[in-house]
């Protein structure tokens, strides 16, 4: 099995720990869409969005990250060869529905600087149009790929689009707070694939230093959020890249690739 990631993709966090949770055992291969490896012709034939996750296991390929995590469940259950062990039921995955219908890609970029995202958006559009050169049978696909980019710009010109974004993240933060007065949990008592769909977006407000607007200010939250993250799995898949060195080593790493090859026009 092999899963194509990047350790600060939203989505990719979910899945992950998703694996670990379940414990299945997959190859992990590191694709940073920032520096436009997601736009490698050999990844692009295989998701024409060049989105991440992308989840192999043999022929089958699976894209969308519940349709990934639900798949792996059903991967423990075959695994483990017992009937002990259960796949999601309904209110857990209508906790993980209602938490993917929320894209944080215009609420994440409206806290990036503006000089920053504009020059990484820059270099993308340049490495999609050399990829376009490269690969002229997916030029179709590049094509959808450099709308989506030049659409993506005109929508941050937009303040309401980073403004609703942000109003259905604190509808649904609001939902969080109270079902936690309820449970422990998300979906209940127990940890389930609710929590782990919902834990990455945690992480994400406090990788953009918004901690204490959307999280400490929910006590249910906070005392969750000091919970979750004492498991293993997070250690693992988030607790390790989010603090200290190896955050910024990733960050520095990135916009260095990102900086000398539009220096060199090397796209």
């Amino acid at each position: 099995m092999q899963l194509y990631h990047h350790p600060f993709d939203l989505d990719s966090l979910k899945v992950r720990l998703a694996l670990e949770e379940k414990g299945v055992d997959y190859t992990s291969h590191h694709v940073n869409p920032i520096t436009g490896k997601n736009l490698d012709s050999s990844f692009f034939k295989m998701n024409p969005s060049g989105r991440l996750p992308v989840f192999q296991n043999g022929s089958h390929i699976i894209y969308k990250t519940i349709d990934i995590i639900q798949y792996i469940e059903r991967i423990a259950v075959v695994s483990a060869g017992s009937e002990n062990i259960s796949t999601s039921g309904r209110e857990v995955i209508e906790w993980m529905q209602k938490i993917q219908e929320w894209d944080p890609k215009f609420f994440s970029l409206s806290h990036i600087p503006e000089k920053y995202r504009i020059y990484v958006s820059k270099f993308i559009r340049r490495v999609v149009i050399a990829r376009m050169s490269e690969s002229p049978e997916l030029a179709g696909a590049y094509h959808r790929k450099l709308r989506e980019a030049y659409q993506t710009e005109e929508k941050m010109k937009d303040p309401d689009v980073a403004r609703r974004s942000e109003e259905h993240l604190v509808r649904l933060l609001d939902e969080v707070e109270r079902q936690l007065g309820e449970t422990p949990y998300l979906a209940g008592q127990d940890f389930t694939m609710a929590d782990v769909v919902l834990i990455p977006v945690l992480a994400r407000l406090v990788l953009l230093d918004l901690e204490k607007v959307y999280i400490t200010n929910r006590p249910n939250i906070a005392e969750y959020w000091v919970l979750v993250q004492q498991r293993p799995s997070y250690k693992k898949v988030i607790g390790k890249h989010f603090v200290g060195w190896r955050k910024h080593k990733t960050l520095i790493k990135t916009w260095c690739f990102v900086h000398i090859r539009s220096l060199l026009k090397r796209y």
